[in-house]
């Protein structure tokens, strides 16, 4: 492991999210009726598959999604990524691929992915990515294509077994699946007038550079609190049918309401760590026990970082 990794830096690249309030157009009082008016015009959610299947039920995808070409959110996702991944190594603040910690991460990683190709094609020709970030702050996440990041405090200050960090990413990765970014970008894109649900199936128009401009935002955009709720319980499945213990969501969300008292870490601006989030986890634990209980266990457990 490099003696030059570091694991206090300040990372600039934007990671704050909307706050209520804002004068985004997703925030803005007309932006909310018009987007009231297309969503009685479209249908929030496309059609879900009438086959049976075991596991948690969060219905169909949003066709908001739908106006915002998958390849270009994937690409700016890339870019972004590539920017936070330039600052880190500036700063000496991108882990080496020999730190124990980032070798965890990434096994982790490798088994959960076979797991997500159900949950969307495309998964299966992401080139997907995992690096730790050195920071103190508790963060993770998963960008559109795969694009996953820890920083070391998540790991650190909460010491997180294999079971919660599996919890977390499979979370994160819910997200990605679920295209819930794509799908905010839609919404904002649908109203901000740049496109009609009509036009979207005659040409693209100008949206290629929409998607460009509103790249920067793929680390800023403020999931719902029903695109939290469904990345939960995707993520808890993901991590099941992998092998790691649902019940950890539990004890994840515990740690992180003890690490929200004070100043409220940067994950906890998005990801409220309520009573009501830890009940709904239990409520549907049922639905992926088999799944636990059935899958072949990772072959290497991992430990946490040291305690500084």
């Amino acid at each position: 492991m490099s003696r030059d990794f570091v694991t206090d830096a300040v990372i600039e690249t934007p990671i704050h999210l909307h706050r209520g309030g804002c004068a985004c157009p997703w925030h803005a009082p007309t932006s909310r009726r018009l987007f009231t008016g297309l969503l009685a015009g479209a249908g929030a959610m496309a059609a879900v598959p009438a086959w049976a299947r075991e596991g948690v039920d969060v219905g169909g995808t949003s066709k908001f999604a739908k106006l915002v070409p998958a390849a270009q959110v994937e690409q700016a996702a890339q870019q972004n990524y590539a920017q936070l991944q330039q600052e880190a190594s500036s700063k000496g603040a991108l882990a080496p691929d020999n730190h124990p910690q980032l070798i965890r991460l990434r096994a982790i990683a490798e088994q959960l992915k076979p797991h997500t190709y159900e949950w969307n094609p495309r998964a299966r020709s992401w080139k997907w990515e995992v690096n730790l970030i050195g920071s103190e702050q508790i963060n993770a996440f998963c960008m559109p294509g795969g694009k996953i990041a820890f920083y070391t405090g998540i790991l650190q200050k909460l010491q997180l077994n294999d079971d919660e960090v599996a919890m977390i990413m499979g979370h994160e990765m819910a997200h990605a699946l679920r295209e819930h970014a794509r799908e905010r970008m839609g919404k904002t894109t649908a109203t901000q007038g740049i496109i009609g649900l009509g036009s979207a199936l005659l040409g693209l128009g100008d949206l290629g550079r929409t998607v460009a401009d509103m790249g920067g935002q793929l680390l800023t955009l403020r999931f719902s609190r029903e695109d939290e709720s469904e990345a939960d319980l995707v993520g808890m499945e993901l991590a099941a049918r992998a092998g790691y213990n649902p019940q950890a969501g539990v004890t994840l969300w515990q740690k992180m309401g003890q690490a929200s008292k004070g100043a409220p870490p940067q994950f906890l601006s998005t990801h409220p760590a309520s009573t009501t989030r830890i009940q709904e986890i239990e409520a549907n634990l049922g639905k992926v026990s088999g799944l636990y209980e059935r899958a072949p266990k990772p072959a290497r457990r991992y430990n946490p970082p040291p305690v500084s």
